[in-house]
C-alpha cells in the first residue's frame, strides 16, 4: 500500500478531496473523554461570537471617525493581513492539533509555558468586570419596558442641579438661567439685570452664556452616573453595594453557568442566537437610522477620508490594536475553541472567514451608530462631534439619548441593549470556558468529571468578586481593570507565541503540524508560505512596534476628568504583574528546576517538546508522525506516548473506525 493510501487509512480521511471518508462527515465525538463540537457551524459561530464583541459598536466607530474616517480603513486592513489573521490562524492551528486548552498546549515549548498560565489569568480577571458590563446593559433593558424611558427629563430623583434641560425648558420659556442657577423671565428683568447677563434691550439672547454650562450634566449622563451607578465621585468611596445591579450581575453569572454547564454541546447552540441575533439588531437599527432627518451627515461625518492623518504613527498603532482585540487573539480563547474540533477540520478557511467577518461587522455597527448619532445632532442643532462619546459614554451615555428621540423610544432602547447583552454574552460564554477547560485540562483525571463543580466554583468566586464593581464606586474598577489588565500583557503573549513556534519550536515543524491537518494541497500552495512569513518575521514585527509606541506613549488612564489615585494605579499594575508574571517564574522553574546538566542544556531541555506533545488520539499521533517523516521534519513528542485522558474506549473505537476503512 502506498504512502498516501496507508495515512488516509490510518487517519480515516481523505487527503486528495481534504475532506473525511465515509460520510465527508464524522458522526459523533472523535474524542469520547474530551467531547468535540457537535458540527463545524457550532465552532464557527463561537468564534464569530468571541470575537465580535462590545467593542465592535462601541470602540471602533469612535476610532475610525477619530483617525482618519474612511482613511482609517487603509491600516486596519494592512493591520488585519500582518497581525491579526496570522495570529488568529496560529491559534486555532495550535488548539485544533494537540486538542488542549492554553496551558497545557505549551508542551509543545515548555520554557514558554507561563504565558498559558498568564492567558488563563488575564481571561479569568477580565471575565469579572466584563460580566459587570452586561449587568449594566441588563439594568438597562429592564429599565426601557416603560411607556417614558427613565434617562428623558429632569424631574428625577437623581437628576442634578445642573441638569441641561433645566436650562433649555428655561430658555424656551422665554427666561434665563441667573448665577443662582434659577429661572428667571427675561421680561420681569429690569435693565441693569439685563444688562449684567448680556441681553439687549429688546430682550435678545445672542450674547447671553449659562453661568453654569461647563457645569451642566445631560439627562442621560444624571441617569448612568446617579441612577445606576449612584456615583460616590471617588474610587476610594465605595459607599454601598447598589442591589439592583447586584441581582443583574447575579442573573448574568447564572445565564453563564447554565450556557456552559454542559460544555461545548451547550454553548455551541447558544452561540446560534448570540452570534446571529445582533445583526438582525443592526439591522433593523440601520434601516430605521436611515429614515431618520440627519442620518446621512452622521454617516458623512463616519467615513469621510481625511487623509492628512495616515501620517501619523498613532493611526497605525491603533489600527494595529483594534485589529488585535476586536479579534481576541493572544486570550487563549481562540486555542480553546479550537481544541474541541475535529482533527482534520480546515482551520485555514476558518481563519479567514471570522477575521473577515468581524471586521465587516465593526465596520457595519458605524453605520448604524453614525446614523442614529447624525439624526440627534440634526434635532439638537449640534455637530455630529458633539454628541459622539467613547465605549460607556458611547453605549450608556450618547446613544440612549439619541434612542429617546425616535418614536416608540422604549422599543428601540429595549432592542439595543437586548443587542448588546448578546454581543457581550457570546464573548463571555467564551472567556469563561477558556478559564475553566485550562484549568480541567491541567488535572484531567482528577477533574474532567467534575467540570462543573470547576465551572461553578468560578463563577461563584468571580460574582462575590464582582460584587465590589457594583458598589458606588465600581465604575471606576471596571475602568481601571479595561485599562491595565488587557492591555501590555496580550500583546507580549502574542509576541511570545510567535516566537515560540516560529522560531523555537520551528515554522517548518509547526507547518507540517498543519499539514497533518489539513492535507497537502492547502500546504504546498504558494499561498502558505504568506503564514510562516508572518509568524517569523512581520508579525512579530508590528506586535513590537505597537508595543513599544504603547509604552513611550503611555499615560495613566484617567475615567473621563477623574484622575486615579496612586494605589488605584498600584492595583492596575499589581493586575499587569499578575498576568506577566508566570513567563519569568516559569522558565526559572524549567531551566533551574525541572532540567539538570550545564546552563545550555538546560535551556536547549527546555525548549524541546515533552513526549506527551502531539495530537490527543492515537490514530492521529500515528499520521503526524508519518507526515513529518515524510516532510523532512521530526516529530517533536514521543510517538508511542497514550495520554491518560483518552480512554481506552475511545482508542478502540479509532481502532475500529480505521479497520473498517
Amino acid at each position: 500500500m502506498s504512502y498516501q493510501k496507508e495515512k488516509e487509512a490510518e487517519s480515516n480521511y481523505d487527503l486528495m478531496t481534504n475532506t473525511p471518508i465515509q460520510d465527508k462527515e464524522a458522526e459523533g465525538d472523535e474524542n469520547l473523554e474530551r467531547g468535540n463540537w457537535s458540527n463545524h457551524l457550532d465552532f464557527l459561530l463561537s468564534c464569530v461570537s468571541y470575537a465580535v464583541g462590545l467593542g465592535n459598536v462601541w470602540r471602533f466607530p469612535y476610532l475610525c471617525y477619530s483617525n482618519g474616517g474612511g482613511a482609517f480603513l487603509i491600516p486596519y486592513c494592512i493591520m488585519l493581513c500582518f497581525a491579526g489573521m496570522p495570529l488568529f490562524f496560529l491559534e486555532l492551528s495550535y488548539g485544533q492539533y494537540s486538542s488542549r486548552g492554553p496551558i497545557s498546549v505549551w508542551q509543545s515549548v515548555p520554557l514558554l509555558r507561563g504565558v498559558g498560565y498568564g492567558m488563563v489569568v488575564t481571561s479569568g480577571i477580565v471575565a469579572v468586570y466584563y460580566n459587570v458590563i452586561i449587568t449594566y446593559c441588563i439594568f438597562y433593558m429592564f429599565k426601557s419596558m416603560t411607556k417614558s424611558l427613565p434617562w428623558v427629563g429632569c424631574d428625577h430623583e437623581w437628576n442634578s442641579e445642573y441638569c441641561s434641560e433645566i436650562y433649555d425648558d428655561c430658555i424656551k420659556e422665554g427666561g434665563i438661567i441667573t448665577n443662582d442657577n434659577l429661572c428667571q423671565q427675561v421680561a420681569n428683568m429690569t435693565m441693569e439685570e439685563k444688562a449684567d447677563y448680556n441681553i439687549t434691550e429688546d430682550g435678545s439672547l445672542e450674547n447671553y452664556v449659562d453661568p453654569f454650562a461647563l457645569s451642566r450634566s445631560r439627562p442621560s449622563e444624571d441617569f448612568y452616573r446617579y441612577g445606576v451607578l449612584q456615583d460616590s465621585g471617588d474610587a476610594g468611596n465605595f459607599g454601598h453595594i447598589v442591589w439592583q445591579l447586584a441581582l443583574c450581575l447575579l442573573l448574568a453569572w447564572t445565564i453563564v453557568f447554565i450556557c456552559l454547564a454542559r460544555g461545548v454541546k451547550s454553548s455551541g447552540k447558544v452561540v446560534y442566537f448570540t452570534a446571529l441575533f445582533p445583526y438582525v439588531v443592526l439591522t433593523i437599527l440601520l434601516v430605521r437610522g436611515l429614515t431618520l432627518e440627519g442620518s446621512i451627515d452622521g454617516i458623512i461625518f463616519f467615513i469621510k477620508p481625511r487623509w492628512e492623518l495616515l501620517a501619523n504613527p498613532k493611526v497605525w498603532k491603533d489600527a494595529a490594536v483594534q485589529i488585535f482585540f476586536s479579534l481576541s487573539a493572544s486570550w487563549g480563547g481562540l486555542i480553546t475553541l479550537s481544541s474541541y474540533n475535529k482533527f482534520h477540520n480546515n482551520c485555514m478557511r476558518d481563519a479567514i472567514i471570522v477575521p473577515i467577518l468581524n471586521c465587516a461587522t465593526s465596520i457595519f455597527a458605524g453605520f448604524v451608530i453614525f446614523s442614529i448619532m447624525g439624526f440627534m445632532a440634526n434635532k439638537l442643532g449640534k455637530d455630529v462631534s458633539e454628541v459622539v462619546e467613547e465605549q460607556f459614554g458611547l453605549a450608556f451615555i450618547a446613544y440612549p439619548e439619541a434612542v429617546a428621540q425616535l418614536p416608540i423610544s422604549p422599543l428601540w432602547a429595549f432592542l439595543f441593549f437586548f443587542m448588546l447583552i448578546t454581543l457581550g454574552f457570546g464573548s463571555q460564554i467564551c472567556i469563561v470556558e477558556t478559564v475553566v477547560t485550562s484549568v480541567v485540562d491541567e488535572f484531567p483525571q482528577l477533574l474532567r468529571k467534575w467540570k462543573p463543580l470547576v465551572l461553578f466554583a468560578y463563577c461563584a468566586f468571580a460574582f462575590f468578586f464582582g460584587l465590589l464593581c457594583v458598589t458606588q464606586a465600581g465604575n471606576y474598577w471596571v475602568i481601571l481593570m479595561d485599562k491595565y489588565a488587557a492591555d501590555f500583557a496580550l500583546l507580549i503573549f502574542g509576541l511570545c507565541e510567535c516566537i515560540a513556534l516560529g522560531w523555537l519550536y520551528g515554522y517548518k515543524r509547526f507547518t507540517n503540524d498543519i499539514r497533518t491537518m489539513v492535507g497537502d494541497r492547502i500546504v504546498d500552495n504558494v499561498f502558505f508560505k504568506w503564514w510562516p512569513l508572518n509568524w517569523c518575521a512581520l508579525t512579530p514585527a508590528v506586535l513590537s512596534f505597537v508595543l513599544l509606541f504603547s509604552l513611550i506613549s503611555w499615560r495613566p488612564p484617567t475615567a473621563g476628568t477623574y484622575e486615579f489615585p496612586v494605589g488605584c494605579h498600584v492595583f492596575g499594575w499589581f493586575l499587569v504583574f499578575c498576568c506577566l508574571i508566570w513567563i519569568p517564574v516559569v522558565m526559572i522553574y524549567e531551566v533551574f528546576v525541572r532540567a539538570s546538566g550545564s546552563i545550555s542544556e538546560r535551556v536547549l531541555d527546555a525548549i524541546h517538546s515533552r513526549d506527551s506533545w502531539g495530537p490527543d488520539l492515537p490514530a492521529h499521533r500515528r499520521e503526524a508522525v508519518e507526515t513529518h517523516k515524510a516532510n523532512g521534519t521530526e516529530f517533536s513528542g514521543n510517538p508511542d506516548y497514550r495520554s491518560p485522558r483518552i480512554s481506552q474506549g475511545t482508542e478502540m473505537k479509532n481502532r475500529s473506525g480505521n479497520e473498517s476503512v
